[in-house]
């Protein structure tokens, strides 16, 4: 059964939310994450229709399309947890964080976002002496021989994003308990 509602109502849209209900704005706009993580989806899709286009067509596969599909599919991944963690999306235990007295909900608030950004910090670090090894060793990629430090030169700025981002959010969760008070 249909709700009635008039011919001419403008159709319902989607929107992007730029913060959690009841918390303060972000200060750096999210759009450079949206827009790396829908580029690289797309870019995904493309080269994948195109490999399977070309096997159908010669029974022969192009090699480089797996690689770069993984490499982005890395990239899509951290980009979308670097605005997760922004705008409070990011997965919690619900039984620990929407549980309790509201002061307690938001100490685990501060809580989990100071975790995560220690988490990616540390992470951060770790590839980044990842990628001088792959840099001094001179790796190369099996498929297509491409230095492999260009693709993982975006583990160590992608994980430090996401850090940041929980750090920002630490940020807000303490200054609205401030405001609060």
């Amino acid at each position: 059964m249909k709700p009635d509602v008039p011919a001419d109502a403008p159709l319902p849209t989607a929107t992007l939310i730029d913060e959690a209900p009841g918390m303060a704005p972000v200060k750096l706009p999210l759009a450079l994450e949206d827009w790396l993580a829908v580029l690289g989806l797309a870019a995904i899709c493309l080269i994948t229709f195109a490999n399977v286009l070309v096997r159908y067509f010669t029974d022969q596969s192009l090699a480089w399309t797996e690689e770069i599909s993984v490499f982005l599919l890395i990239v899509v991944t951290l980009a979308g947890g670097s605005a997760a963690m922004a705008r409070d999306r990011h997965i919690k235990i619900e039984y620990f964080s929407e549980s309790g007295s509201p002061e307690r909900r938001r100490r685990m608030a501060r809580f989990g976002a100071l975790c995560s950004a220690l988490f990616f910090a540390v992470l951060g670090y770790l590839s980044i002496r990842l990628v001088w090894d792959e840099y001094r060793f001179e790796e190369t990629t099996p498929g297509i021989g491409l230095p492999k430090w260009w693709y993982s030169i975006w583990l160590p700025v992608l994980s430090f994003a996401i850090a940041g981002r929980a750090f920002g959010l630490f940020l807000r969760n303490a200054r609205r308990q401030e405001d609060r008070t």
